[in-house]
């Protein structure tokens, strides 16, 4: 590994999250989705591990919540835990290297199928106590696209007047949408947060897992999917026209707004995920082709 700079008190962090004192480090891969937190490999002669500090006041509410996920949940399907320390300022959360993992895409039917069994894995879990539900508050994303059309027309997905034929369609279907359930989600299954290693898929980024009907979660994935060259998404869920059209009202309405500082990755990322779920939704409403 090379030496990039890290802080003497950054590393006083990084030892008192894994009770080892790294000697090497540095930075991580970016992933398609990662946050600009610090994200380092570090190693010392016989340890290593993957660590993210949380160097913002956002970054570091989403790995405090990680971390109490972490302790909540176990199974194959998440990363080992390796430690946690927060002095009130930058906590860090340090789980296993899976560098040597096989990243996707590409895909292929061994790849999805080992992603299904994970994400059943997932779904059969205990609900730790903390998790939120999915509720009516979450259903909204087309009714906001229609008060403020212009982030999403600028978009250039669809012309002004097939959404304002289509939107009513799309929005009482996602008020439809089944969302609700008794199962443990993930909800952000997508390529650069898994991976596969020993025959199993392993999910990671668990910092907004909540309650719901397990379809949400694939309906979830489905465009990411695609996006990477996977299968259409009703190859997988058919016959899910709700959720195809909750799916697409929440990227349609999220990719067109202003980047993430933390996260700039976000927009672009949901706009590829637009790009499939639009056309999924309208096919599985029996609305015209977006243009």
């Amino acid at each position: 590994m090379s030496t990039p700079a890290l802080s003497p008190v950054d590393l006083d962090r990084i030892e008192s999250a894994l009770g080892w004192r790294p000697t090497h480090w540095a930075p991580a891969s970016a992933r398609k989705g990662g946050a600009t937190a610090a994200r380092l490999l570090v190693a010392s002669a016989d340890e290593r591990a993957f660590v993210k500090l949380g160097t913002t006041e956002l970054t570091a509410g989403w790995f405090r919540r990680e971390h109490e996920n972490y302790l909540a949940l176990a199974g194959p399907f998440l990363p080992r835990l390796l430690g946690f320390s927060d002095d009130g300022i930058v906590p860090v959360l340090a789980i296993e290297d899976l560098s040597d993992a096989t990243w996707p895409p590409p895909w292929d039917d061994e790849k999805i199928g080992q992603v299904l069994d994970a994400a059943a894995l997932v779904h059969a879990h205990p609900i730790p106590s903390h998790l939120a539900p999915l509720t009516d508050e979450y259903r909204n994303d087309w009714d906001r696209v229609a008060s403020d059309p212009q982030p999403f027309l600028a978009l250039g997905l669809c012309s002004a007047s097939w959404l304002e034929h289509a939107v009513p369609v799309l929005s009482a279907a996602a008020w439809a949408a089944p969302i609700r359930g008794s199962s443990l989600l993930h909800l952000d299954i997508r390529s650069d947060n898994l991976c596969f290693r020993d025959g199993r898929a392993v999910l990671i980024d668990w910092d907004g897992p909540m309650v719901g009907n397990p379809d949400v979660d694939i309906a979830a994935w489905l465009p990411s999917l695609a996006a990477d060259g996977g299968p259409q998404p009703e190859a997988i869920l058919p016959a899910a026209p709700e959720l195809a059209a909750w799916m697409a009202g929440y990227f349609c309405a999220r990719a067109g707004l202003e980047p993430i500082s933390e996260a700039p990755h976000v927009r672009p990322l949901q706009l590829a995920q637009a790009r499939t779920s639009l056309p999924w939704a309208a096919h599985a409403l029996g609305v015209p082709a977006p243009g």
